[in-house]
């Protein structure tokens, strides 16, 4: 039986207690729209499991490329069934999957990885031997170039930087029952994004905690370009905002940016060797992380190319930190304007 806490909901407990100890069949859920050809990696590494899923149940958001036609390929290797939703946001396709999957467990990734071939054998094992109610998958950087592996390294950690216990899964990697789905209310469909880490709250504080296994892993591939990387975070942020997600987080790079680097700029022009050191200083430490894992994937790259690699680090930093504090007013803003429509 899953664990609850004594300040759940009625409803979760009720839940916890007709728990099976341990359940089989697993619908794996993928929302898509307009990924064209890039749908193919996931569905090539969905063949290639060393466990195959039960169903795969693909909800699409309103295609109007060849994203269909593509999937319909796939039917002859998987048991694939495709729900058409044109419209809907990424929470209304993965609960109109999670819907119509038979399955007691649902394996939720997304088009654009690539899984391991043992990720949905290892990541419903622990729910299948009736361990846990959720599962949090891994994921890894997939970089194609050289930029990616930089962006790869400066924003995605990695596996020694997450503490097991307090993990928050992405919806790329993640299986749960789908009791435990029903319980919370399903994911927040008032939300565009960040709509998986309120998922991942609501699971917390339905069925207690996740199962961390780290070695179902879905590779994800970094952004190409800065363009591409200030749209991703200031959606990012922008969920943020409407979800009302890390204020704390927030505040202090306003701070940083509004507060702390003026006073450092002024100490510049004032004091000049003082100011610089302490600039220098201050983005070190904020690229430190970043910087150690960036040394480790660049082994044998030539001494220029290493360079180069190291000086985009704070570059994709301020410009996801600027990314960052214009979205998060926005979603504030939107929060603020549609406050009767949020479910908390």
């Amino acid at each position: 039986m899953v664990k609850v806490d004594n300040d759940t909901h009625t409803t979760a407990i009720r839940w916890a207690e007709s728990t099976p100890p341990a359940v089989r069949g697993v619908s794996v859920i993928v929302t898509v729209k307009n990924e064209g050809e890039g749908v193919r990696p996931l569905f090539d590494s969905l063949i290639q499991q060393t466990r195959l899923p039960d169903e795969v149940i693909v909800c699409d958001g309103g295609s109007t490329d060849n994203t269909l036609e593509i999937l319909a390929e796939y039917k002859q290797w998987l048991p694939l069934h495709i729900l058409m939703a044109p419209g809907a946001n990424i929470s209304q396709g993965r609960n109109r999957a999670i819907t119509a999957a038979a399955g007691p467990i649902i394996a939720a990734t997304d088009a654009g990885v690539v899984l391991s071939p043992t990720w949905l054998e290892d990541i419903v094992a622990p729910i299948e031997q009736g361990q846990t109610a959720v599962t949090a998958g891994w994921f890894e950087p997939d970089p194609y170039t050289d930029f990616e592996v930089v962006m790869g390294a400066t924003v995605l950690p990695a596996r020694r930087d997450v503490n097991p216990t307090t993990f928050l899964p992405s919806s790329r990697s993640v299986a749960f029952l789908k009791s435990a789905w029903a319980a919370t209310g399903g994911y927040p469909e008032w939300l565009d994004y960040s709509e998986d880490l309120v998922f991942d709250f609501a699971l917390q504080h339905t069925v207690g905690a996740f199962a961390f296994v780290d070695t179902a892993v879905a590779y994800y591939r970094p952004r190409s370009s800065l363009t591409a990387f200030f749209k991703q975070y200031y959606c990012y942020s922008r969920g943020d905002g409407k979800a009302n997600l890390w204020p704390l987080r927030h505040l202090i790079r306003y701070a940083t940016y509004l507060v702390a680097l003026p006073f450092v700029l002024r100490l510049i022009w004032r004091e000049k060797i003082w100011g610089w050191l302490l600039l220098v200083v201050g983005t070190l430490l904020y690229c430190r992380r970043p910087a150690e894992r960036l040394w480790q994937n660049t082994w044998g790259w030539r001494p220029p190319s290493r360079v180069r690699a190291f000086a985009l680090i704070p570059i994709i930093r301020l410009v996801g930190d600027i990314a960052k504090m214009i979205g998060y007013p926005v979603g504030l803003w939107w929060r603020w304007q549609n406050r009767h429509r949020i479910r908390t």
